[in-house]
């Protein structure tokens, strides 16, 4: 139950450069850039329910671990996906060309989405 709670967008690396090549357009990529995110994780066993919070947008993606589930990506696709576990605290997924690691290590919440030779890192607090 490491990754239950509520958290806090902090800081991101590599926002623009990511989205412009996964397709994002550049005035979607201006509007998202600043703008503050939540995200609430409930795992239960190995189901798990991620709704992510960012601005008026809510993405709720539902998965069980190592099953073929329907994912939204960050272009908004909906898109097939196999979800792991590596060791207690590390989601990894393969969603189209991008490789998700999602860690939690304390209070922290790192997600690393990795595109060719482009790293775009998210690290968020938990707030609750």
């Amino acid at each position: 139950m490491a990754f239950n709670g509520h958290y806090e967008l902090h800081s991101q690396v590599n926002f623009a450069p990511f989205m412009k090549a996964i397709g994002l357009s550049d005035n979607l990529i201006e509007q998202g850039k600043d703008r503050k995110s939540t995200s609430e994780i409930v795992e239960t066993g190995d189901h798990f329910k991620i709704i992510v919070t960012t601005g008026s947008q809510v993405l709720v993606n539902e998965f069980t671990i190592g099953e073929e589930t329907e994912i939204e990506s960050p272009t908004g696709e909906k898109v097939k996906a196999v979800i792991n576990r590596d060791g207690k605290n590390k989601l990894v997924a393969k969603i189209q060309n991008i490789t998700s690691v999602t860690e939690v290590t304390g209070d922290q919440l790192t997600n690393t989405m990795t595109v060719g030779d482009i790293v775009y890192k998210r690290i968020s607090k938990r707030i609750s």
